[in-house]
């Protein structure tokens, strides 16, 4: 039986913590995570730092294929998840209606929060947006970098950062925070999330194997719960 490193980002932890003991009942296999904001886990891979799978943006994984790093057989398409706005539980809920509407709840916050831009897809848009909004300046000193994983969560959680806006999938059951909804379509941020067999793996059976047990219809609703819409 093999032990699988996975290197995975934040979006998918909660689905993949919910089926994991199920997988390694069936097959014997036990799985080792590392969750990480994707600048982290490039690198760690850039330094040599060996994995079985790669879960990531398919972006990054058409990259990592194209280099080498990444195996094209028995990639797959996990799902697909937006950027959603977060608020403390009881909190007033911040009209995200339009583009000009979330611009306002941003101004009108006394600190919003969200991953640092370059470390994560969604702290890169959001970087992108406010300046996108025209707002850069006038939310100095009142944006926090803090990914969800990290932190941001509880941020929100507290009351430090009045909104948060992250990956649905991170912030979707986090006791005390309530969703109050994704960003317009016309700002909105979808990563479609994707899982590879890393070429330098040294369970490539077993590693296929976790991305298809992942994939089966019969788990689907994992991902739905986990605020993955179908790919």
């Amino acid at each position: 039986m093999a032990t699988i490193k996975v290197f995975s980002g934040g979006a998918p932890k909660e689905v993949f913590l919910r089926l994991s003991p199920a997988f390694e009942q069936q097959t014997g296999h036990k799985l080792d995570f590392t969750f990480a904001v994707m600048s982290v886990l490039r690198d760690r891979l850039a330094a040599g730092e060996r994995t079985d799978v790669l879960v990531m943006p398919t972006n990054i994984l058409d990259d990592y294929e194209k280099s080498g790093v990444a195996r094209g057989a028995h990639r797959a398409v996990l799902g697909l998840v937006s950027v959603n706005a977060v608020v403390r539980t009881g909190a007033p809920m911040p009209d995200l209606s339009s583009p000009d509407s979330v611009k306002q709840a941003m101004l009108n916050s006394r600190a919003i929060a969200h991953a640092t831009p370059g470390a994560t897809p969604s702290g890169t848009h959001m970087g992108k947006l406010l300046d996108q909004l025209g707002i850069v300046e006038a939310m100095k000193g009142k944006v926090i970098h803090r990914p969800a994983l990290e932190g941001g969560v509880q941020l929100v959680a507290s009351g430090e950062a009045d909104i948060g806006f992250y990956p649905k999938s991170e912030v979707i059951n986090i006791e005390g925070l309530t969703l109050a909804g994704p960003l317009p379509a016309a700002i909105q941020l979808t990563t479609i999330y994707g899982a590879a067999v890393a070429s330098a793996s040294a369970a490539p059976d077993a590693s296929a194997a976790f991305i298809g047990f992942v994939t089966d219809p019969e788990n689907r609703g994992a991902w739905a719960q986990a605020g993955f819409d179908q790919p």
